[in-house]
């Protein structure tokens, strides 16, 4: 039944605030808040932790540009393809600062209007692409807060808001609570790892003398090596895909480049734990540790991406946490765009402990890495199944008149 539904402009629903300029002096590596940018969110939409990346500011503060907890933004310039009018809603209180590039939207005092509804309304396909075809700007496009408001959109009754509101974020609720658990899973194995390979105290280190090596102390009996002599690659087998092509490939398996997910494809390349290192461009975080992905199931990857993956001699899992702390700024090649080679990653040194030692620590962190990768699969599935549900539930074409009214969610 749509007969409570309404057509109406989004500027009837919604007041939106332009950020405050903070000054390039007081930004650096550490600082009492993090200014957020288009890059905090996702293309899809929702909110992005930059862990590595984070904007810290150190100079004061106006407090009406500190955000809250709930508090629905839009990007409002698109720093990457895509983002344009993305949405999401702040995660803590206190520490987030609004900034010029970004909109700060409040449901209008006169309007029946939910601020979760608004959040999935401004991320369906309908009104981002209203939202793109009136920006302006050649390379980077921007928006403003009054061709925003312009944006015609059919919405329904409060009541109705809030029931569509509770089921869309049922399932973010259920990612984010499992993306938590693939955090704590990984700091896990990182724990176990540094303690056996960092610090040197494996099971039976007590009876095991430190001799020197080319990389310091290292106990006896443990091999100076090369990357390349322990880890396959299999760089031949992946394929690129133009923008177009992946339009008319669309379906549910990830396409990576530069070891990050582009977009999704119905076909698939490769099938199980890969590690991928980005290529060429961003190739090394701000750390400068490599750009490093994790992959355990069906992708496809395009040529900006190294495809590796373990052997008899060093696991997949062992690989992967070693490279996460492999500093890579000496073996980058390219000024302009930077670039890390396949000969490149071959010369970084490894210490490979004895292949007792490698089976122990595999036992250990396997089953930690099979949860994870469980968790990442349901995680796929959640979020295929939430986006699949959304543009059914935002323009009314699944009836939830039926279903309990949520009690309303403080902001």
């Amino acid at each position: 039944m749509r007969s409570n539904w309404r057509d109406c402009a989004l500027g009837d629903l919604a007041r939106i605030k332009h950020g405050y300029a903070f000054k390039g002096e007081f930004f650096g590596s550490a600082g009492t808040h993090v200014v957020l940018t288009p890059g905090n969110f996702h293309e899809a939409g929702g909110f992005k932790e930059k862990a590595d990346k984070a904007k810290w500011y150190s100079g004061p503060v106006p407090k009406e540009y500190v955000l809250n907890a709930g508090d629905l933004i839009i990007a409002m310039t698109e720093q990457g393809e895509g983002l344009l009018g993305s949405s999401a809603l702040v995660p803590r209180p206190g520490f987030y600062l609004h900034n010029q590039r970004l909109g700060l939207v409040t449901p209008s005092s006169s309007a029946d209007a939910d601020r979760r509804f608004l959040y999935y309304l401004f991320n369906s396909r309908s009104v981002r692409q209203q939202i793109r075809a009136s920006a302006n700007g050649a390379k980077i496009r921007h928006t403003s807060p009054t061709r925003i408001y312009e944006v015609k959109v059919r919405v329904p009754d409060i009541s109705t808001q809030r029931r569509i509101a509770s089921i869309l974020s049922a399932y973010d609720d259920r990612i984010e609570n499992n993306t938590r658990r693939i955090t704590i899973l990984e700091e896990m194995a990182r724990r176990i790892y540094a303690e056996w390979f960092v610090r040197f105290r494996f099971p039976g280190y007590e009876n095991v003398r430190m001799v020197e090596s080319e990389l310091g102390l290292v106990p006896e009996g443990w091999e100076v090596t090369a990357l390349g002599s322990v880890v396959e690659n299999h760089d031949r087998f992946r394929r690129p895909l133009s923008k177009m092509e992946r339009e008319d490939f669309k379906g549910p398996y990830p396409y990576y480049g530069a070891a990050k997910i582009f977009d999704y494809v119905r076909e698939y390349l490769f099938d199980g734990q890969f590690l991928l290192l980005a290529e060429d461009g961003s190739v090394e975080t701000s750390e400068g540790y490599p750009v490093l992905q994790l992959t355990d199931g069906k992708f496809w990857a395009n040529n900006h991406t190294h495809i590796l993956r373990g052997t008899k001699r060093a696991s997949t899992e062992f690989l992967y946490l070693r490279l996460e702390r492999q500093p890579i700024r000496g073996y980058i090649t390219g000024a302009a765009q930077p670039k890390l080679t396949q000969a490149a990653i071959n010369r970084m040194p490894l210490v490979l402990p004895p292949r007792s030692v490698l089976h122990k620590f595999d036992e250990q962190v396997q089953p930690v890495f099979r949860l994870r990768a469980t968790l990442v699969r349901a995680n796929t599935n959640l979020q295929t199944t939430r986006d699949l549900l959304l543009p059914k539930l935002i323009s009314g074409e699944l009836d939830v008149s039926a279903l309990p009214e949520p009690q309303p969610v403080a902001a």
